[in-house]
């Protein structure tokens, strides 16, 4: 399943790619997540790392990591599931600034690994992108102001 979704915020790229890449304070606004745990790379800490999200849905918890990757050069951040429920998950973050803030554009393609909820779960999920963005749109209002 893929999903493609589009803003524009009053910020600057780099403040809204600084905002995605702190991956450390999402339980405190992406909604259904209820910790991180993140593994940086020694070599090229705020480049790469691996980000574990525990997320729950009423009475069911998953977790799964994604392998992150930051380039501030090119202004986005692409992240890889390496495990967990997803059989493929891939999704990159592009940020550019535009004169009056910034676009921002949201590209992620995943499938759930479990074939006997993956009816249910994926059109689920792919919903849920628009919340998760809205919760980014709103966590950069309150970081950076209207």
């Amino acid at each position: 399943m893929q999903k493609h979704l589009e803003r524009h915020v009053p910020h600057s790229a780099a403040q809204m790619l600084a905002l995605v890449a702190d991956v450390d304070t999402y339980p405190q606004f992406i909604p259904h997540c209820e910790r991180m745990e993140v593994r940086r790379d020694a070599a090229a800490p705020d480049r790469k790392l691996d980000a574990r999200m525990h997320i729950r849905f009423g009475p069911i918890s998953q977790s799964y990591t994604s392998r992150i990757v930051v380039d501030r050069e090119a202004m986005t951040l692409k992240a890889r599931a390496v495990d967990g429920l997803f059989s493929h998950l891939d999704s990159t973050w592009r940020f550019s600034d535009d004169g009056q803030g910034a676009t921002i554009v949201f590209d992620i393609e995943f499938k759930i690994a479990n074939p006997l909820i993956r009816s249910v779960a994926e059109p689920a999920f792919a919903a849920k992108q628009e919340e998760i963005m809205d919760a980014f749109v709103a966590e950069a209002q309150r970081r950076y102001g209207a």
